[in-house]
């Protein structure tokens, strides 16, 4: 099996810069930021508060612009919780592409030049991020379609379901480089390429914020969303910014991954609430942050898909069914045998080298302890797949 294997990309005729110091050392900027902190105020002040080239990465949720124009009610006649808030409301595009500039402008002065961007949002706003972004001198690497599985139906039934959101993914140029863990996500895809449409349910159940029965933020984002790009572009120790921080998604996932994050958001209840989120999310045990380094079912499942919605945790132990064998489930949703960590692979790659066979089930080979129970991971994924059921 391979090692961790970070792709660090750079178009042909660039510049080799300097050698990045990741993970054991701090430089003097990282020294003086306000990790673990949630910047008050609005984010473009926030973010000059912060040095140049100072952090690893940004992910960005801004807001979108929905203009929404009075109640949107189900066939029932109950209220649609909508996004009606103040901070959503622009008098005029004009007005949010300024908005947008302005903080785009802080962001791009404090990534560092080999950081990477996210920009998440609708049709509403995405394509005017997009120009704007391109306009900075930003290089978008990827479009990213996040398919809803469970998206919230069109009441009036006058248009399509809205069942995406877009996420584009940037370096700092076209010449840039920026940092991409290539191995670690065809591992959590069960061994195929990841590809850019990205299918994963909304926010909802235990993960949704609430107070007294209402939803604290109305665009709260799945962790396993943020899981998947914190995954794929940062690496241990990386300083992770997120300009609209709302409850703190993006915190708790960096700090579960042992990434630092800085946050700004200028609505107290939503600090509130990620603060408070944040201070129960236990970090990862150190060998399951690590990842690996460079008969199908309708719909296909990857092992992977159960790590990062959280239904199957990083360190827990597998095992076959005589015991023969125990194995770590690690953040990228690949094994680590436990006699011999440096045996490692997915769950059909590790027991097929295990048992010197010329393929292996995963689903059905590994076993895990539910309380008293001894259950196959295979169980796991059935519910998944439920969960998933349209």
């Amino acid at each position: 099996m391979g090692v961790h294997e970070p792709v660090k990309l750079r178009e042909k005729g660039a510049v080799k810069a300097p050698k990045r110091l990741r993970k054991s050392h701090k430089d003097d900027r990282q020294l003086h930021l306000p990790l673990s902190q949630i910047l008050d105020g609005d984010c473009v002040e926030a973010m000059r508060s912060l040095p140049t080239d100072s952090v690893d990465l940004i992910f960005a949720d801004p807001p979108y612009n929905l203009q929404l124009g009075g109640d949107l009610n189900r066939p029932d006649g109950s209220q649609v919780d909508a996004v009606t808030d103040h901070w959503d409301q622009f008098d005029s595009f004009q007005i949010y592409d300024k908005f947008t500039r302005d903080w785009l402008t802080e962001a791009r002065r404090v990534l560092k030049p080999d950081g990477g961007l996210w920009v998440i949002g609708s049709y509403h706003n995405i394509y005017r991020v997009g120009a704007i972004l391109q306009d900075l001198g930003f290089w978008i690497l990827n479009d990213i379609v996040w398919r809803k599985t469970n998206p919230m139906p069109n009441f009036k039934g006058t248009r399509f379901t809205n069942a995406h959101e877009t996420l584009l993914w940037c370096s700092q140029g076209e010449k840039s480089r920026y940092h991409f863990n290539y191995r670690a996500m065809k591992t959590l895809n069960d061994e195929l390429q990841m590809r850019s449409d990205w299918v994963l349910p909304i926010c909802s159940g235990g993960e949704r914020l609430k107070e007294g029965g209402t939803k604290v933020h109305p665009t709260q984002k799945p962790e396993s969303l943020l899981y998947r790009v914190l995954l794929a572009t940062t690496d241990k120790g990386d300083v992770v910014l997120d300009p609209f921080f709302g409850t703190g998604t993006t915190g708790a996932v960096a700090k579960r991954l042992g990434r630092e994050w800085i946050g700004c958001e200028r609505e107290s209840i939503y600090r509130d609430a990620a603060l408070k989120r944040i201070a129960k999310e236990l970090p990862l045990d150190e060998s399951a942050i690590e990842t690996m380094q460079s008969k199908k079912a309708a719909p296909r499942v990857a092992f992977g898909a159960l790590v990062e919605n959280g239904m199957i945790k990083p360190g827990t132990k597998v095992f076959d069914k005589k015991r023969r064998w125990t194995a770590t489930v690690r953040a990228d949703g690949s094994l680590s045998l436990d006699s011999d960590p440096k045996k490692m692979g997915s769950i059909h790659g590790l027991g097929k080298d295990l048992q010197d066979a010329p393929s292996c089930n995963g689903w059905t080979f590994w076993h895990f302890e539910d309380g008293s129970e001894i259950k196959l991971v295979d169980a796991v994924r059935q519910l998944y797949l439920l969960s998933i059921e349209d």
